[in-house]
């Protein structure tokens, strides 16, 4: 099928105009003018008129377990009294609410474009109920806070629950939840497994405040619990995580909100640089401080977005946290920022090349929007609501109020 639109945004190329993809099977087979590929190829053409066709939008960091708490729970005082928030509501809640929950989520993602998301769950084992309409990494969410010589247990099954989904990985929550034994077991699976990792690290200023000097609200709660896990030791949270845990390309680190300048230096001096992953409107809802992005930009970070989760965001629109990005930070270019929901989001997924992009040999995956205006990438961020047309491994999912020519 050659697919042609009035652009084409490859991220292989600049955009060429009155441009076509071929898609064979569930692949791209190649990228170019259209004229050029209906004269090489020949076949159906799908023309989907004056729209724009880029790639599959990428969500690097999700909690689609909490989908149904949309609008639950208002902006807090403390990030903690958030966490004690959450709680509370999942104590209402049973396994087939979760189940709802993760599927309500997966439409709405796939509504706004999304083709491809990384999920992360405190119910591994929920995951072989669920048939998910897009691409996804599933994580396995994983707290021993309570009981650390659990770490072992947890770690293997939550492993052996996420491997029937192919695509998977593990999440220690974050340092403060997580003993240092659970995040060396979870490196060590990822190891043999070839899997992807992911934390949460350096969310909030109180957890800047906890690890320094042991006091403010989060040290407050954990204390609260009983529990003794995170020692104050006089550092920064990446500097406990990076004497605690080896880092690299394998992991995604979600947040990075309350940073020193010396720990995004100590990051980048690693081996290899793991991946950040910002969630835009899910910091301007807790008021964290500014992030730190044009530090990450300087020191050549792979810098992805995602929406986090229901319980701190309005809905799940990539496009929306590209917006609330560039309100922010007004000198990154808008094709920058969809750099940022596509090309990185491949490559922090370890599928540069297969995702995030439309050239030979990517997975079919792609969105086509109406934009107008004279700037191309302003007007894509600009779109809002469902995305009328939708492909996803080759195949057409939405359809939309279209009228196309073939």
């Amino acid at each position: 099928m050659i697919i042609r639109a009035r652009t084409v945004v490859s991220f292989r190329c600049p955009p060429i105009d009155d441009g076509a993809v071929v898609v064979e099977g569930s692949k791209i087979a190649a990228v170019g003018d259209f004229h050029d590929l209906k004269r090489d190829y020949g076949g159906v053409a799908l023309d989907l008129g004056e729209q724009v066709l880029l790639p599959g939008l990428i969500n690097a960091h999700c909690h689609l377990d909490y989908t149904m708490m949309r609008g639950r729970i208002p902006p807090p005082r403390s990030f903690a009294d958030w966490i004690r928030a959450i709680n509370a509501e999942k104590a209402n809640f049973a396994a087939e609410d979760y189940v709802r929950s993760i599927k309500d989520g997966f439409a709405e993602a796939a509504r706004f474009g999304t083709t491809t998301i990384a999920n992360l769950t405190a119910f591994p084992d929920l995951a072989s109920a669920i048939e998910e309409p897009v691409r996804t990494w599933w994580f396995g969410e994983l707290i021993d806070v309570r009981d650390p010589d659990s770490a072992e247990k947890m770690a293997v099954a939550a492993a052996a629950s996420l491997k029937s989904k192919k695509l998977w990985g593990l999440a220690p929550h974050a340092p403060f939840t997580a003993s240092p034994r659970l995040y060396k077991r979870c490196q060590e699976i990822a190891r043999e497994e070839n899997a992807i990792l992911t934390t949460h690290l350096a969310e909030s200023a109180e957890e800047m405040q906890m690890s320094a000097h042991r006091t403010g609200p989060l040290a407050g709660f954990l204390d609260s619990l009983g529990v003794d896990l995170f020692e104050a030791n006089g550092i920064t949270p990446v500097q406990h995580m990076l004497q605690m845990c080896p880092l690299s390309d394998r992991w995604i680190l979600a947040h990075l909100n309350s940073v020193h300048v010396g720990d995004i230096k100590a990051l980048a001096e690693l081996e290899t640089k793991p991946h950040v992953a910002h969630c835009p409107r899910s910091h301007t809802y807790f008021g964290h401080e500014p992030f730190e992005l044009e530090l990450f930009r300087d020191s050549n970070f792979n810098i992805c977005l995602g929406t986090d989760s229901l319980a701190s965001n309005p809905d799940l629109s990539l496009l929306a946290e590209m917006r609330e990005l560039i309100r922010k930070h007004p000198s990154v270019p808008p094709s920058e920022a969809l750099e940022m929901v596509t090309v990185n989001g491949a490559q922090a997924l370890g599928q540069a090349g297969l995702l995030g992009c439309l050239a030979e040999g990517a997975w079919g995956d792609m969105i086509a929007l109406p934009v107008s205006g004279s700037d191309l990438f302003e007007g894509i961020l600009e779109f809002e609501g469902a995305v009328p047309w939708i492909m996803r491994s080759g195949q057409i999912t939405e359809d939309v109020g279209a009228n196309y020519r073939t």
